[in-house]
């Protein structure tokens, strides 16, 4: 059964993630003004979330947008959350092919300081908001 029943659920889910994540911007330095637009695609629900870093401040959107991304990344939604609460490392899943790349896979490394503040913060907002048993 996957982690996440619904699109809506998961945007719930990372849309705090990423709030917390723009109060606390010394965490992820390198990504905003960074000049790069990621796309994430997921499966199991579907969603995608596209990570804006072309000003100062992360700008980030939930469901389809229309335009191109510098660096586009498709996996299952359970698989960012293995990642995120540490049962799966990211350079792993990256080398076994679970996540699938269109674009500069080098310049993901921006997205390194970001990845590891969303692992900090995502556990506790799963706590939070009641999904904490979520396994």
């Amino acid at each position: 059964m996957p982690v996440y029943t619904s699109a809506e659920q998961l945007y719930e889910v990372l849309g705090e993630v990423f709030d917390r994540l723009r109060r606390r911007p010394e965490q992820m330095a390198d990504f905003p003004g960074s000049n790069l637009v990621i796309r994430m695609r997921f499966t199991e629900p579907a969603a995608e979330v596209l990570l804006d870093g072309r000003h100062p401040a992360l700008e980030v959107f939930f469901g389809p947008r229309p335009g191109r991304a510098d660096l586009e990344l498709s996996m299952p939604a359970d698989l960012l959350h293995e990642i995120w609460t540490g049962r799966t490392r990211l350079r792993e899943a990256f080398f076994r092919g679970q996540i699938q790349t269109q674009g500069n896979v080098f310049r993901a490394m921006k997205l390194a300081d970001l990845f590891r503040a969303a692992e900090e913060t995502y556990p506790q907002v799963l706590a939070e908001k009641g999904f904490d048993n979520i396994e």
